[in-house]
């Protein structure tokens, strides 16, 4: 099958669930068990999309790298048990781990609480030339902080600046120190990886039925449950609030995890794609050297 027919398949997969401007947006209008056809008929098609989209993030990885002017950032936010862990393994498992880096980011550090909120993770950003993972990230201030006010309580603000205007403040500065990041070479692609409720627990009774997967439970996850709904009105807010053409968010159906990773693959595939990446062209004078290193090479015994 020829590159641009593919591209075009990958296309089709990845627009459903882009979401570029945040006006109008409801988290209900995306089913978490949507795979766009019946499951029978789509899963070999995801299979061979996800396995051509892993070994073309693998070359345009390596042209990134080599090209160095470029860095791209893969933001990943879920509730627990919706796959992050498990799309970023499988999606990124042909990339060179010289040009990729991963970070997680857990409660806060004292370090971190005396600064602000985008310190920790303005620090982790990606160098030119590399992929950056975020696997949460800077929108937790707006999601579980926002959930779990008591948590404000810890970071020390000064409380004239605790108003009920502190959520939308934060989203604002998210957004536009995302636009500062887009402006600088940064390719910026979010996902929230939408599992249902039904889902999570599915998943979680499986953690806690086998014994090789009960170290990935907390009992902290089952409290977090009945926070659900505010939870959802949280990330609603911050997908509409920072959802922009040069940030978009893509909110992918994780109730199906092989779809999940090809819809992720897709939109990175195509991100990557966009930016006609190349390796650099040798000018006269590199290729004068070259020539010499040749030259001097075939010489030796």
């Amino acid at each position: 099958m020829a590159r641009r027919e593919i591209i075009d398949r990958i296309e089709k997969f990845v627009e459903p669930y882009r979401v570029t401007k945040g006006k109008g947006f409801r988290l209900k209008d995306i089913d978490p068990g949507d795979t766009r056809k019946r499951k029978s008929d789509q899963k070999d098609e995801a299979k061979e999309v996800l396995a051509q989209g892993v070994e073309w993030l693998a070359e345009e990885q390596d042209k990134l790298y080599a090209q160095d002017r470029w860095s791209v950032l893969l933001v990943f936010q879920a509730m627990d048990a919706a796959g992050k862990d498990g799309t970023i393994k499988h999606v990124m498992s042909g990339v060179n781990p010289q040009g990729c880096q991963v970070y997680s980011f857990k409660a806060p550090s004292p370090e971190e609480l005396d600064h602000d909120f985008l310190w920790r993770t303005t620090k982790c950003l990606p160098e030119r030339g590399r992929i950056g993972i975020f696997n949460r990230s800077y929108y937790e201030e707006v999601l579980v902080v926002r959930v779990h006010q008591a948590i404000l309580a810890r970071q020390r603000l000064p409380p004239e600046l605790v108003t009920k205007r502190i959520w939308d403040e934060r989203l604002e500065d998210i957004a536009a120190f995302e636009r500062y990041l887009a402006r600088n070479g940064t390719v910026i692609l979010k996902f929230f990886l939408h599992v249902s409720r039904k889902e999570q627990k599915e998943r979680f009774m499986e953690r806690l039925d086998q014994p090789e997967k009960n170290w990935k439970f907390a009992a902290g996850d089952v409290h977090e449950r009945r926070y659900w709904d505010d939870y959802m009105a949280a990330y609603e807010d911050a997908i509409r609030a920072t959802a922009a053409k040069h940030a978009p968010w893509y909110v992918v159906p994780a109730d199906n995890k092989w779809f999940t990773r090809m819809v992720v693959a897709a939109a990175i595939v195509e991100a990557l794609e966009k930016l006609d990446l190349e390796y650099p062209k040798i000018d006269a004078a590199t290729k004068k050297e070259l020539a010499a290193a040749r030259a001097a090479l075939l010489k030796e015994k």
